[in-house]
């Protein structure tokens, strides 16, 4: 499943006295955003810039946004219905926010519980809107927004340069920033002075992951006193998009119907988390199919043997018989043909079917008028029968293993596949 992760450009904080149409950080046709573009969401494929209407497709689109694009801030969950939620949030941050409530969005951390602290990662509404109406006007469906970094642990700590667009008063030189993010929340702060070091614990940095883009490393080390990890932006953008969180919530929660949603479930499953219930399920298939296989050999196995011992019967029993078309039906042949011979009849002879007739019939009706026997089967007349005559003549037959055929007016007797000459006498004449 291809995956497409998005930079969001950073919103300007503080405004240059350029009076450059983009320094109110919303977007439009001159945007130019950062992408990276993965097969699996694992690995790299190719990264690039260009504007929304030139990015590739793909067949998930993740939004992530800067360090400095969301605020982080902890409370206890409220317990309140879905559908209020959000203004429980909004009543409950509402001193703490720094842009107005109506102007700010909240989305809650993916393991959130009622009645227990949580994060709530909180985002400039019309500028997050802007950007993902951008996005979406050129067919790139955003499925998720994510942060580049979160409150987690164990803390971590990303060094990266400050572009120069971002300083004030355009000054040419470039500063670095850390990234600290740590079970107290996420902070963005300037390598210059000592705020940094004092907010940094005064242990050892042994337990913290340290990272840095390959041009920062040096200051980052220097700084430190230790060595970094180098993070390329790409392997970092591609790291953030395998968070749990999900910032598209409440009111920005993507429509989803239809063909979107099989879509979406598709997604899912082609995803990296369900490789081993897929390889599971290939696995199972194959097994079930070579079972199947082998199961159905053992059938036609069985099946030819039944047929060969059929013929050895055949040819030890009737050594005239030479060639074996269909041995069951060519054994009946022959037993008939001497049961001629010795003169007795069999289930489908008219004496026999006479007996069968006769053992069956009604005590209070009279000898039959009409009797008509042809190709093994015996057609009595049951004019003016009651239905109760019938079903007692019909019974009685069925019950001795003969077949009876209602026919209008009509009794039609035979003999069942493979039956032997009734015995017995009858107890009337048909």
């Amino acid at each position: 499943m291809t995956v497409l992760l998005v930079q969001i450009p950073s919103r300007p904080r503080l405004q240059a006295r350029s009076t450059d149409a983009g320094a109110s950080g919303l977007p439009g046709s001159h945007t130019i955003y950062s992408y990276v573009l993965s097969r699996d969401g694992m690995v790299v494929e190719r990264v690039g810039q260009c504007a929304a209407s030139l990015l590739p497709k793909a067949q998930q689109v993740v939004a992530v946004l800067s360090d400095t694009d969301v605020a982080w801030h902890s409370i206890v969950l409220p317990k309140a219905p879905a559908s209020r939620l959000a203004a429980a949030l909004s009543g409950i941050l509402e001193e703490a926010l720094l842009d107005d409530t109506e102007n700010s969005h909240l989305a809650l951390a993916p393991d959130a519980v009622a009645g227990q602290p949580t994060w709530v990662a909180a985002i400039n509404r019309p500028w997050l809107q802007a950007h993902l109406a951008e996005l979406e006007k050129n067919q790139n469906t955003v499925d998720r927004v994510v942060p580049s970094s979160w409150p987690d642990a164990p803390a971590m700590g990303h060094f990266s340069l400050i572009k120069e667009a971002e300083l004030v008063d355009g000054e040419s030189n470039t500063q670095v920033q850390l990234t600290w993010s740590h079970p107290q929340g996420v902070a963005v702060l300037p390598l210059v002075g000592g705020l940094s070091k004092t907010l940094l614990p005064s242990s050892s940095h042994g337990d913290i992951r340290w990272s840095a883009t390959a041009a920062a490393a040096t200051q980052a080390e220097r700084w430190l006193g230790g060595p970094v990890t180098v993070l390329p932006p790409e392997q970092r953008v591609l790291q953030s998009a395998r968070t749990l969180w999900n910032l598209r919530q409440f009111d920005l929660t993507p429509s989803r119907r239809g063909s979107r949603l099989l879509m979406d479930a598709w997604r899912t499953v082609l995803g990296p988390q369900w490789r081993p219930a897929r390889l599971g399920l290939g696995v199972l298939v194959v097994a079930q199919l070579l079972g199947l296989n082998l199961w159905a050999n053992h059938l036609d196995n069985r099946l030819q043997a039944q047929r060969r011992q059929l013929t050895t019967v055949l040819q030890a029993e009737f050594p005239q018989v030479r060639a074996v078309l269909n041995a069951p039906l060519q054994m009946e042949s022959e037993v008939q043909r001497l049961r001629l011979r010795a003169g007795q009849t069999s289930s489908g002879d008219l004496e026999p079917l006479l007996v069968a007739a006769a053992s069956g019939w009604p005590g209070d009706r009279s000898p039959a008028q009409d009797l008509t026997y042809s190709a093994g089967q015996l057609t009595v007349a049951a004019s003016g029968w009651s239905p109760v005559h019938i079903d007692q003549f019909t019974n009685a037959l069925r019950a001795s293993g003969w077949q009876v055929q209602v026919q209008e007016s009509k009794l039609v007797v035979r003999a069942a596949p493979s039956m032997s000459p009734p015995a017995g006498s009858p107890r009337g004449a048909p």
